[in-house]
């Protein structure tokens, strides 16, 4: 089996495989974009890669060092300004990837709705009829 990220032509999508875009958007940001023939689902699935793996990268040892220091963090003679400056320096990256994660989320379901937009502006008729 073959696999490639090429785009194939760009087609016009019936409402359900603009749904199906959608959905796979939401789940993994840029290859919803990228099924519909989007050539900004590249760009969308790169930076969901790098915010992910930001947030892991970064996340899981402050995740350690909390458990190692917990009793400096919540004994009752913790220092809550030297806490938080040494939390801040090993979270900012962390929180860094959570933010650009969020961005390309955003970004992609924004072109979900475009790609909604787009499937239902082509085909008119799939719509119910008004009622009178």
């Amino acid at each position: 089996m073959k696999i490639s990220l090429a785009l194939g032509p760009r087609q016009t999508l019936s409402r359900q495989t603009a749904w199906g875009c959608l959905t796979t958007n939401l789940a993994v940001p840029g290859s919803g974009s990228l099924a519909a023939g989007r050539r900004v689902g590249y760009a969308q699935l790169t930076l969901t890669a790098i915010g992910f793996s930001l947030t892991t990268l970064c996340g899981v040892p402050f995740v350690v060092w909390c458990l190692a220091h917990w009793d400096r963090l919540y004994g009752p003679k913790s220092d809550s300004v030297a806490v938080m400056s040494e939390t801040w320096h090993l979270l900012r990256w962390a929180l860094l990837g959570i933010g650009l994660f969020l961005f390309t989320w955003i970004w992609a379901l924004l072109t979900s709705f475009q790609i909604l937009r787009s499937a239902r502006l082509a085909d008119p008729g799939a719509s119910p009829p008004r009622l009178s």
